[in-house]
């Protein structure tokens, strides 16, 4: 898991300036609000504020990142108005915090902006009941939030946004369907049922800390998109939650709430976090376990009971959404992976018509938004066939599949980079034959998505010299093998139902 986490490949550097500029931007936020005399609860829902901020506004531009930073206080404020207005009102509290949770999570139905204020709008509520805020202090709240999301934008857009330098993804197009054939329709009805049952089991293990069982079906949700997905999220989560806590005594309990040391151990924190998010839950979980107990320990009342009990609470709020996937409008692993799939594979098509048409010499054809597009397609297929590739996995010939799978995609992924830096050369020649190579790839992407005859044979060509046509032949013959994976008989699906 170490290997995972902080030896994976990073091009650019990618996550490490995500991570660092995370911990500029939340530290500044606390130390605004530091500065200008707000209290520590304050200052904590601030750099909440600027945490989130940071991570979840992920719109493909950098004007649209901004536009939904600023967006935040819209929903986040009337959220945190009313959580605190309810506080002493159980019934109506917890009726309002599943509504919130339903609605957070169906707003992802508006893509990555929907789902950054859907995330926002739930941690507010969340916020109000671990700090047990009171009516009285939302002025303060509120001034706190808002400077914390001013020098998170301030890092983010100005002092540091190397987003600006980086080629922008064709956006991929938002699942089809409507109504209870929507996922995100499909999974706010699971997060209420699942946020229910935990809200309901949570409380019976504590009336003061049950929040934490909800947060952890939330969280369980986030980024998941079948039931497959949501049950190995759950098994990471309780995974890191159980590693994270004896770290996190091992380090805070020592600092007796010193504050230097304990704002170094929040800083490592959410280094952490932002660090291993795109590569390890589990590692992921941790830090935010440690970061939480650095956190009760600057309040004074953490304690190993404390953390025990979030780890019950975690294990409640993941069984509760494992069971509303598996009982309440089901979304099916298999149909949700062979929609990445293909959806993948028609992006590999569409970056190498847009390669081979600059090679042919159009002005306007450009590769690189779909090669981001490709990545992030990847992406999500990695995330969907987690769950058969986990190292615990039973079904070890499915396994190897998969593993096939995903490594033949990646070659493809190779392949089309590959194709486009020679496309960039301006002094690349064009050679007759890439339009006859270029068909048949697309001819091979047809047969696996299922528009025509499955080719089974793999391409045999000579040795290519030139460079454009050497990775199309890889390419083509990277296709052919995939038919094997995917096209096998339907009593052995790639992934179970």
């Amino acid at each position: 898991m170490l290997r995972k986490a902080f030896g994976a490949r990073d091009p650019g550097r990618m996550r490490l300036r995500f991570a660092c500029r995370a911990v500029l931007g939340i530290g500044l936020a606390v130390v605004v609000c530091g500065l200008v005399g707000h209290s520590l609860v304050a200052a904590i829902t601030g750099g909440l504020a600027a945490l989130l901020a940071l991570f979840t506004v992920t719109d493909p531009t950098v004007r649209g990142q901004a536009v939904t930073t600023a967006l935040l206080p819209a929903v986040g404020f009337p959220v945190l108005a009313l959580a605190a207005l309810l506080h002493d009102h159980p019934l109506a509290r917890d009726t309002a915090f599943l509504a919130v949770m339903g609605a957070g999570v169906y707003a992802r139905r508006w893509g990555p902006r929907g789902h950054s204020l859907g995330v926002f709008a739930f941690m507010a509520f969340f916020t109000t009941q671990f700090l047990h805020t009171l009516p009285g202090q939302l002025p303060e709240l509120y001034s706190a939030v808002a400077l914390s999301l001013l020098c998170a934008a301030a890092v983010r857009f100005g002092l540091w946004c190397y987003e600006r330098r980086l080629t922008v993804p064709a956006a991929p197009a938002p699942p089809a369907g409507t109504g209870l054939a929507r996922v995100t329709t499909r999974q706010a009805v699971q997060a209420v049922t699942g946020g229910a049952v935990a809200l309901m089991a949570g409380q019976l293990m504590s009336d003061q800390r049950w929040y934490w069982a909800v947060g952890a079906t939330w969280w369980v949700f986030v980024n998941t998109a079948s039931r497959g997905e949501t049950l190995v999220r759950g098994f990471r989560r309780v995974l890191g939650t159980l590693i994270g806590i004896p770290v996190g005594l091992a380090v805070v309990v020592p600092l007796h709430g010193a504050p230097v040391p304990t704002a170094l151990v929040v800083a490592a924190g959410v280094f952490g976090i932002f660090y291993t998010a795109a590569v390890s839950y589990t590692w992921m979980m941790l830090s935010v376990t440690v970061m939480a107990g650095a956190l009760y320990g600057s309040l004074g009342v953490l304690d190993p009971g404390l953390l025990a009990l979030r780890l019950g609470e975690t294990a409640v709020g993941a069984l509760g959404a494992m069971l509303a996937v598996l009982c309440v409008l089901p979304v099916t692993t298999h149909a949700t992976t062979d929609a990445w799939i293909q959806r993948a594979l028609r992006c590999v098509h569409a970056c190498t018509e847009e390669a081979a048409a600059r090679l042919s010499g159009s002005a306007t054809a450009d590769p690189a938004p779909r090669i981001a597009e490709l990545e992030t397609l990847l992406g999500r297929v990695r995330l969907s066939l987690a769950p058969l590739v986990h190292p615990l996995s039973p079904l070890r010939a499915r396994r190897a599949r998969a593993g096939h799978v995903l490594a033949l995609l990646d070659e493809c992924a190779r392949e089309v980079r590959g194709l486009a830096s020679v496309a960039a050369d301006p002094e690349a020649s064009h050679d007759a034959r890439l339009a006859a190579a270029c068909w048949r790839v697309e001819n091979a992407v047809e047969a696996l998505t299922g528009r025509t005859a499955v080719a089974s044979a793999v391409p045999a060509h000579p040795a290519a010299t030139e460079p454009a046509l050497a990775h199309l032949h890889s390419l083509e013959r990277a296709l052919a093998e995939l038919a094997v994976p995917l096209h096998s008989p339907p009593s052995a699906p790639l992934v179970t139902a």
